[in-house]
């Protein structure tokens, strides 16, 4: 045998030895993925809401999509209903709850409303001081020329909601509290009825909005997050949303 065609052969050889090779890899491969099942829990279901509400519902990194870890389960449970009914418009939203049923949605609700993680510092931004005095006032005080109650009164004095169904209104981006208090002056934001908030922000201006919007965004939220147990007093309005 020539020294050529003994090149050759062994060449042919090494290319058989790579093909089998690549063979068992995938073969092995194939048998490791097929062995890892994806586990069947409402933790590995709910990643999915992860990609706009953040890692573990702490809050997209825009400002736009909210935190709902640790947010009252009732609160939560409205709010995917509320999508789902079409009283909130969002389409992704939409898609991805319009075929849940009460109880799947129930059970999303309780998965976020038990994480209760740090939250960051708040944001800053510049604004005025009798911007951020004005949305201070109305937050604690509200305005009865106006027949605005205090946002207190209802979300908890320290403004960290109220269980079953008040949600916190401390720990949200400013984007995300401008763009909500819009879509409720706008009604393209609804609630069970009677829809207090839509009520309320219908007598606020547009300045006044502004300046709750700033004021709760600068707001740190306290170590203790979790909200109330219960309300302190009867609420100023009925509210569809909020059992009595």
């Amino acid at each position: 045998m020539t020294h050529s065609s003994t090149g050759s052969s062994n060449k042919r050889f090494s290319g058989m030895w790579s093909n089998l090779l690549a063979v068992l890899l995938f073969v092995v491969s194939s048998t490791v993925l097929a062995q890892q099942v994806v586990p069947d829990t409402i933790a590995q279901r709910a990643l999915a809401c992860s990609a706009c509400h953040g890692k573990e519902g702490r809050a997209g990194s825009d400002g736009f999509y909210p935190r709902i870890a640790g947010k009252p389960a009732g609160y939560l449970y409205n709010q995917l209903v509320n999508f789902r009914e079409g009283r909130r418009q969002f389409q992704p939203m939409t898609y991805m709850v319009d075929h849940l049923s009460d109880a799947y949605l129930k059970e999303l609700a309780d998965y976020f409303s038990d994480l209760h993680l740090p939250y960051p510092p708040p944001q800053v931004f510049n604004a005025p001081k009798e911007q951020l005095e004005r949305g201070r006032q109305l937050v604690f005080s509200g305005d009865q020329s106006k027949n605005v109650p205090a946002c207190s009164a209802c979300h908890g004095q320290a403004l960290t909601g109220v269980a079953p169904a008040i949600p916190a209104l401390l720990g949200l981006p400013h984007d995300y509290l401008n763009a909500q208090f819009g879509a409720w002056r706008d009604h393209a934001r609804q609630a069970a009825a009677p829809d207090c908030m839509a009520q309320i922000i219908g007598r606020l201006s547009p300045d006044d909005i502004s300046a709750v919007s700033a004021w709760l965004a600068s707001q740190p939220v306290p170590d203790d997050s979790a909200p109330a147990a219960a309300l302190a007093a009867k609420l100023p309005v009925q509210c569809g949303s909020v059992p009595e």
